[in-house]
């Protein structure tokens, strides 16, 4: 599924527990993560933390949330189009 942010246009690859919510990305999203094909959003300790990868490491991804992430956690998976 695409959506529209006001940070560009991505795909929703994975909304776990209905985390993605596009008020909120907008909100707390920061220019930094520009430079990533791919923001993983997760809710730890009721806040959105983001994570970008790129290209080469987006295989990262299952281990960082696995690793990273509180247990069964809210989380996105958006990649930029």
């Amino acid at each position: 599924m695409m959506v529209e942010t006001k940070h560009g246009n991505f795909e929703i690859i994975k909304d776990y527990k209905e985390a993605f919510e596009v008020e909120v990305f907008n909100e707390k999203y920061i220019d930094f993560l520009d430079k990533y094909t791919f923001i993983v959003g997760d809710y730890s300790a009721d806040m959105l933390r983001f994570k970008g990868f790129t290209e080469s490491n987006y295989q990262e991804i299952p281990d960082y949330l696995m690793e990273s992430c509180t247990p069964n956690a809210p989380y996105f998976v958006l990649k930029r189009k």
